[in-house]
């Protein structure tokens, strides 16, 4: 194995400059940053600046941040009531792009917690991740988060089991439990598990709690988040 030893340069801004790019060559996100699939997400980050320099949020309020599900959940302000919330839900976010842009996406706010749910890297396709993959990109948010909210609360809510993905569901399912795994070893962060209320009584997903795509959820379904979600955020909060 090779280690590295990183001394900063003392003075220079050449020397400095040299210094920060040698920083971001080694970030774990370089491999990321120039992918396609990473940069189409530009337009929706600058939206979310946008926003930022046009409204304002009390500082106890709670992230809810990642993929479609955050974005298309149009009465999250009202379910998640008396809690504040930021909604910052983009497309089929994926923890490959979001670790990317996580930094824009939380720098601008004094938050209480993060609530993050992002389902797309494991879909039963080629370019599918790994479920380690998963993780350590979920921890490398989790870090950014952190950066501006110091030891604030973090909440990771498990993939839920879907019809049009249930091919894809054993490798999905392993990644939760090593995110939970993970979860269960950090300060201030919990695994929400969605698991069994979105599972029949043959274990396949309820239909019943989703869109006609299978995949997203429907107004029932934005129930059941809401009464797991808030459960535990109560659990926290006020106990």
């Amino acid at each position: 194995m090779i280690k590295f030893s990183i001394k900063k340069p003392e003075t220079g801004t050449a020397a400095s400059l040299v210094f920060l790019l040698f920083l971001f060559a080694c970030s774990p996100l370089k491999q990321y940053r120039d992918l396609p699939d990473v940069v189409k997400w530009e337009p929706d980050i600058a939206r979310f600046e946008a926003l930022d320099k046009t409204e304002s949020y009390p500082t106890d309020a709670i992230m809810f941040a990642g993929s479609s599900s955050i974005r298309l959940w149009s009465s999250l302000m009202t379910d998640m009531y008396p809690y504040n919330v930021i909604q910052r839900g983009y497309g089929g976010a994926r923890l490959s792009d979001f670790a990317v842009y996580a930094g824009r996406i939380f720098s601008p706010h004094k938050c209480s917690a993060l609530v993050l749910f992002v389902a797309n890297d494991i879909t039963g396709g080629n370019a599918d991740k790994s479920p380690e993959e998963v993780r350590d990109l979920f921890s490398l948010v989790h870090k950014t988060f952190r950066k501006t909210n110091p030891g604030k609360a973090v909440f990771y809510i498990g993939i839920t089991p879907t019809r049009s993905r249930w091919q894809a569901w054993p490798a999905i399912k392993q990644s939760n439990d090593l995110i939970r795994e993970w979860c269960e070893k950090k300060d201030n962060t919990w695994y929400i598990d969605t698991e069994a209320a979105f599972l029949n009584s043959n274990g396949e997903p309820k239909e019943e709690l989703f869109r006609d795509d299978k995949l997203h959820l429907n107004a029932e379904g934005y129930k059941v988040w809401t009464d797991i979600i808030k459960a535990e955020l109560d659990k926290v909060f006020l106990n």
